[in-house]
């Protein structure tokens, strides 16, 4: 009876860090792409930054300003090495040291940065040459970080479109396309041999994009739909970002690699594009990426991953009006205007952390006339810093109606905002309960004594 005091002291800190993690929100980041001429100072989106419950920031190079201005605001940074600097890195191991002084130990560790990635999207950029000197260059730049002893505490790794999956219909059956053979091996191994994420982009928006049914659409942006089944595990989805998310760990789990981390590198919804353009709209914007928050928030995970939330960095923070040439909504998925206001409001703001109920979906006209019955979808990546265009198979529907099924929903958007409140009632309602339940455990144990 002489531990009874010290047990119920650990287990009352160990519940107060559950609950501190629960709430920390370390999983929702923003990638801040600079393809524009009317961006804000960094030091007013590192101020802006602070008034989010937004954790983690993304950037595709390594702008010194930036870095600088993210110092002792704790916000976890992702730097990126461009394409053009594989082959140098991948030659040269002086050139990868050189990067690191430049880049990393100037400003390492008053600005909080995480990891590096090396290239963006390599893989399906049908440039053998970088596809085959991609592992080179990343073990080099980990060697040149575990020469300045920042081997444990900064990772590296890479950047793949959703193209790199053969298959991704249905999850269960997610795997790599056996064209990459031993190079994707060969990141895979590194990734789980230095502890570092697969980083990956999947967008719902894209396979809504090619298959523009109104069941789609809710099944791409976590609203009330039939869901899909996977009659290998009798799993029903009901959004397409986990079926995508679990199509990734069913490949990795094929190769082996089932406990390398995923980390959603990029997703998001344009709020506007051409008149053309199928999808694209605030209504559809909020009701993605708020619905995507709130998932995220409850702790629920995927189907295959439960309990865990993927880290996941929305795109975009702000719209980039010089970004490559193309459709309207390449420009246009910014949860910020360069004014440092909102385009619309999810959620992030720490002074009002329940979001707003997300508005129906709003198919575009170009949708409303569309009849494609279709369930092979394509996916593209939306980067700002690679010119490829890759594809890939979506998770499709499914036809099972065994009973044996396993229902993982986020519920309907007019209930994201509540369930987040009743989230946070439940872990305090445990936390009260469970320091009650303390007290009385010490007050009988002093009976005793």
């Amino acid at each position: 009876m002489v531990v009874l005091p010290y047990t119920v002291a650990f287990l009352l800190l160990s519940f107060l860090q559950t609950v501190k993690i629960a709430n920390s929100q370390s999983f929702i980041g923003i990638n801040y792409g600079q393809v524009a001429d009317n961006l804000p100072p960094p030091s007013s989106t590192a101020k802006l930054l602070q008034s989010t419950s937004i954790q983690k920031v993304r950037l595709y190079g390594s702008d010194p300003a930036i870095i600088k201005a993210l110092a002792n605001t704790g916000i976890g940074i992702v730097i990126g090495t461009a394409n053009g600097d594989i082959p140098g890195l991948a030659s040269d191991p002086n050139f990868a040291k050189s990067w690191i002084n430049t880049n990393v130990l100037p400003f390492y560790p008053a600005s909080n940065i995480i990891l590096i990635t090396v290239g963006n999207e390599v893989m399906t950029s049908n440039d053998q040459n970088l596809m085959n000197k991609l592992l080179p260059a990343m073990q080099n730049v980990q060697n040149a970080l575990n020469d300045a002893s920042l081997g444990g505490k900064i990772k590296v790794s890479t950047v793949h479109s959703m193209g790199v999956l053969k298959q991704s219909e249905p999850p269960s059956s997610g795997s790599f396309d056996p064209s990459y053979g031993d190079l994707m091996k060969g990141l895979l191994e590194f990734n789980s041999a230095n502890g570092s994420p697969f980083a990956i982009n999947p967008y719902p928006y894209f396979a809504y994009r090619s298959d523009t049914r109104p069941e789609t659409l809710a099944f791409c942006l976590f609203q009330p739909n039939a869901g899909r089944m996977d009659g290998n595990t009798k799993i029903k989805y009901m959004n397409m970002f986990d079926a995508q998310v679990d199509a990734v760990y069913s490949a990795l789990n094929s190769m082996g690699f089932k406990n390398v981390e995923i980390v959603v590198a990029e997703t998001g919804w344009p709020y506007k594009g051409d008149d053309n353009e199928v999808g694209p709209s605030i209504e559809n914007a909020k009701a993605y990426n708020g619905n995507l928050i709130a998932h995220l928030r409850s702790l629920v995970g995927t189907p295959l991953m439960p309990g865990e939330s993927v880290d996941t960095y929305l795109f975009a923070f702000y719209d980039e009006d010089l970004i490559k040439p193309g459709p309207g909504s390449e420009r246009s998925s910014g949860l910020f205007k360069t004014g440092v206001t909102m385009v619309y409001d999810v959620g992030l703001s720490t002074s009002s952390q329940i979001q707003a109920p997300a508005a129906a979906p709003q198919p575009s006209p170009a949708a409303a006339t569309t009849t494609t019955t279709t369930t092979t979808t394509t996916i593209t990546s939306n980067s700002n810093s690679s010119t490829s265009t890759s594809t890939s198979t979506s998770t499709g529907t499914g036809t099972s109606t065994s009973t044996n099924t396993v229902n993982i929903s986020i519920g309907s958007s007019s209930g994201s905002g509540s369930k987040v409140y009743l989230i946070r009632i439940f872990n305090l309602g445990l936390l009260y309960g469970f320091m009650g339940l303390s007290l009385i455990c010490l007050f009988f144990y002093d009976l005793q004594i």
